[in-house]
């Protein structure tokens, strides 16, 4: 294996050991390390580059710096330069980020004749030094250079924003996917269940963190400080996963709700001035909320893991707790009907006001016939062979099961507009969520209750 390649690989290995393992002081100590670092460094980059003109363009200036990363060798320097790297693109204008994202696809791929050369020699002689040649060969340059990106104190972060920036533009660009690919592969290693640490989040902690919690909310809205205490209160929880290397950054967190039954409809647990349920009438725990936090971490799954190690905590806080279970949205419900050929799902005279604009008051033919069209929605529109439905495909695929439709649930401006107010139970029955995320992976088999499967009768 080439020395630059095994040095390299040690460099991604020590970016992405658990930090869990280090006690603070160590944190302390190697910031100021690495501030030394630094400083050294850039000292020395400040002497090799008197007598160097710069580039025009910040692109072309960012461009030139990435290159001189990734052949750099020196640890100071290179710091220094991961560092330069790093604030580059936090100040690169919006407007060239996609010329610097094309260069990144182009400049920094795979070298074609090198990948036939390596497997032409493997074809040869089947060593295991060939085998490594062909991995090493197969690797984009650009994955070396985000993980020396990566060591920068301000690297993951500018890493994670760039990602969410190329998923901006992923969809018009479709010859973007590998700089995607190698991002994304980088950060499943990167930011693994090993790496996380799960704190409960309450009233007492840093307001920077619960300035961001206000901030990341995506599925129901905080109105300021009033509500998020409200939220915080005895007879409410909220988790959330972090990183060490985004310090009081959460990557996703849950809002939960204790409860004394499962909920049918969203504003009583969102209802400030509500009483707290009795502690010995308290045995449901309702998750009504889920929010990523960072756009360029989609598709890095942290969700189920986050729901598995929260159930795990309030068990051990309280042994009478027995349902788990959500009351979710139907984010993709509102659209489908709309360009749903509804004919043979309802009665003809039923098809426009189905279709139409939800009301506060709505007729009751129009309120059955639309839960049975969402349970439709959610057990037969697939997206290949799981369901259409982000938000049922997350929680079936958890191991959860379909358990409760409610209509008029959410009458909110978003609640009508994407879920046409309704809301979901999905059930987390622990001694069989694993039997049902096997059935739901290998079989396409969806779980769900007697109550829900009445609708399509």
């Amino acid at each position: 294996m080439p020395e630059e390649q095994v040095n390299d690989e040690a460099s991604s290995e020590i970016s992405a050991r658990s930090y869990a393992d280090f006690p603070a002081r160590t944190f302390t100590t190697l910031g100021r390390t690495l501030s030394s670092v630094l400083v050294v460094g850039r000292e020395l980059l400040e002497r090799r580059r008197a007598s160097q003109p710069s580039p025009e363009s910040s692109v072309a200036n960012l461009l030139a710096l990435c290159a001189d990363l990734l052949e750099h060798r020196g640890e100071a320097s290179g710091l220094a330069l991961a560092s330069e790297v790093a604030s580059g693109y936090q100040n690169l204008p919006v407007e060239e980020r996609l010329e610097f994202f094309s260069a990144l696809a182009s400049d920094f791929d795979v070298d074609r004749a090198a990948v036939l050369a390596a497997v032409e020699n493997y074809r040869e002689d089947d060593c295991i030094e060939n085998l490594w040649a062909i991995n090493h060969a197969t690797e984009a340059p650009r994955q070396k250079l985000f993980r020396r990106i990566n060591m920068a104190p301000e690297g993951t972060r500018t890493l994670v924003a760039m990602r969410g920036h190329l998923l901006d533009v992923l969809r018009t660009h479709p010859q973007l996917r590998g700089v995607d690919s190698d991002l994304k592969h980088l950060f499943i290693s990167w930011f693994n269940k090993g790496f996380l640490e799960l704190r409960r989040i309450d009233w007492s902690s840093p307001a920077s963190v619960l300035e961001k919690i206000i901030h990341y909310e995506a599925v129901h809205e905080i109105n300021g400080w009033d509500d998020l205490r409200s939220r915080l209160r005895e007879d409410r929880r909220c988790f959330a996963f972090f990183h060490p290397a985004l310090p009081n950054d959460p990557l996703v967190f849950v809002e939960i709700a204790l409860t004394s039954s499962i909920p049918e409809a969203l504003p009583p647990l969102l209802q400030p001035s509500r009483d707290n349920t009795e502690d010995e009438r308290v045995n449901t725990v309702v998750f009504y909320s889920i929010s990523n936090c960072h756009p360029g971490l989609a598709s890095i799954t942290f969700g189920n893991f986050l729901i598995k190690s929260v159930v795990e905590e309030l068990k051990k806080e309280n042994s009478k707790l027995k349902h788990f279970v959500t009351l979710s949205p139907v984010p993709g419900f509102r659209n489908w009907l709309l360009d749903a050929d509804l004919e043979d799902l309802v009665a003809a005279d039923l098809v426009d006001r189905v279709k139409g604009p939800l009301g506060a008051v709505v007729d009751a033919q129009v309120y059955d016939a639309l839960l049975k069209l969402c349970a439709h929605y959610l057990l037969r529109v697939k997206s290949g062979r799981l369901p259409h439905d982000p938000v049922a495909r997350f929680h079936l695929g958890n191991g959860a099961q379909l358990y409760g439709i409610h209509g008029g649930a959410d009458l909110s401006a978003k609640g009508r507009e994407q879920s046409a107010g309704i809301m979901v139970n999905y059930l987390y029955d622990l001694p069989k969520i694993e039997e049902n995320h096997e059935a739901y992976f290998e079989e396409g088999k969806i779980a769900v209750s007697k109550a829900v499967s009445r609708l399509l009768d």
